[in-house]
């Protein structure tokens, strides 16, 4: 038998199993078979000359699930649906640092990033809301369409500029890094999640120096170390001064003060991840998005995967994990699967434990970040939440 014959009697079995899986398709989502769009030919007219704008050649209308690989219907289960939260078409308040507390069914987060409509500045600090995932739910059982539940503002201290990332519970507190604002230093800062929110600055320095702008942090599983990025999107964004340091990754010991780097090289290393068995780090670099420099479509928009190193638990053997078609890989999360979610330019994007992406919840906005919640994925949009009812579960955060 020849090679192309076993090639298209593989490629018919292929086909044949998409079929079956594509028979449990969620209610209005779609499949985007990439054997129709490997070639689209000269005369092509839907070319995507920004990457802001999203892939979406069947022009469905959004928000709905994009199928690339039927592995994704695992993900996402039968029944599946992508529906409005909360919305304030005049204020970006869900950008950043979502943090899911299971005991009390609650996501705080921020809006550190998310542009004009965030009115921070030099001058004013941003903002931290909270919702309340039991109302949510109650709301949505009582309609079929969207709904708009109230957001709570957190009034937390001076002492929090600008929360930019954050994980948790950390041992009951929200854990959050900040970017600093004007002269007042970045930091990790430790927040009780009753009132009055109480908070703990338990880092705001390396050997003296401040940071640029913290963006993100996440826990080493079966640790209390803490690794997190820092960009320079503080002064890129007016609001913090000339960087001072390099864009890096750190690694953080509370128990002992140290503070070493990890990982270097990057443009502008956002979010961060580990795997559930702690021996692999995952890292995004939204290098294209330059801020006040703007927009270079040749720089990273990729997430880079490492492993941790056993001894010292520096990253090593930095590869590319994956590259975005769409914006850039911002927040990211995984699944107890070992898939990788990130928050990209048209939505959340879904890429398999080898780097395939098999999907996306395409919202057709900018999505940055996004968090596992008992009632599925809350997905961040700026000027709205959004939820999705799916089946899989994101990998435990919660450090005691």
């Amino acid at each position: 038998m020849t090679k192309s014959v076993v090639g298209a009697i593989l490629l018919v079995a292929f086909r044949v199993a998409a079929a079956s899986y594509m028979t449990a398709l969620p209610p209005g989502a779609v499949y985007i078979d990439p054997l129709m769009y490997n070639v689209v030919g000269a005369n092509y007219t839907k070319w995507r000359n920004s990457s802001a704008v999203g892939f979406n050649p069947t022009n469905t209308t959004p928000p709905f699930i994009q199928v690339f690989d039927p592995s994704f219907l695992d993900i996402t289960g039968p029944s599946a649906t992508i529906r409005k939260i909360a919305s304030n078409p005049g204020f970006a308040f869900a950008h950043t640092a979502p943090i899911y507390v299971p005991d009390l069914n609650l996501v705080v987060f921020a809006n550190t990033g998310s542009g004009k409509l965030g009115y921070y500045s030099w001058y004013n600090n941003s903002y931290v809301g909270m919702i309340n995932m039991t109302e949510v739910d109650m709301a949505l059982a009582s309609t079929t369409g969207n709904v708009n539940i109230q957001v709570q503002t957190l009034n937390l201290s001076d002492n929090v500029q600008m929360v930019s990332g954050g994980t948790g519970p950390y041992k009951g507190d929200f854990l959050f890094v900040t970017g600093g604002r004007a002269l007042l230093p970045p930091s990790i800062v430790r927040v009780n999640p009753s009132p009055p929110y109480n908070t703990t600055v338990i880092l705001d320095n390396f050997l003296g120096r401040q940071f640029n702008s913290l963006d993100d942090i996440k826990i080493l599983p079966g640790t209390d170390i803490m690794f997190f990025t820092d960009p320079t999107y503080g002064w890129l964004g007016n609001w913090r001064p000339e960087p001072m340091l390099p864009s890096q990754v750190y690694r953080f010991d509370p128990s002992t003060g140290q503070v070493r780097v990890v990982a270097d090289q990057f443009v502008h290393p956002n979010g961060i991840a580990f795997a559930l068995d702690g021996k692999t780090a995952f890292v995004t670099d939204t290098g294209i998005f330059g801020g006040i420099l703007g927009l270079n479509q040749t720089l990273p928009a990729t997430i880079y995967q490492f492993d941790v190193d056993p001894t010292t638990q520096s990253f090593t053997n930095r590869r590319v994990f994956a590259y975005s078609d769409s914006g850039a890989p911002d927040g990211i999360q995984l699944d107890t699967k070992g898939n990788v979610y990130s928050g990209c330019a048209d939505g959340i994007h879904v890429w398999n434990s080898k780097g395939t992406l098999i999907g996306k919840f395409y919202i057709n906005s900018a999505s940055a970040q996004l968090i596992f919640t008992k009632s599925g994925l809350v997905i961040l949009v700026e000027t709205e939440m959004y939820v999705t009812n799916i089946q899989a579960h994101g990998m435990p955060l919660a450090t005691w």
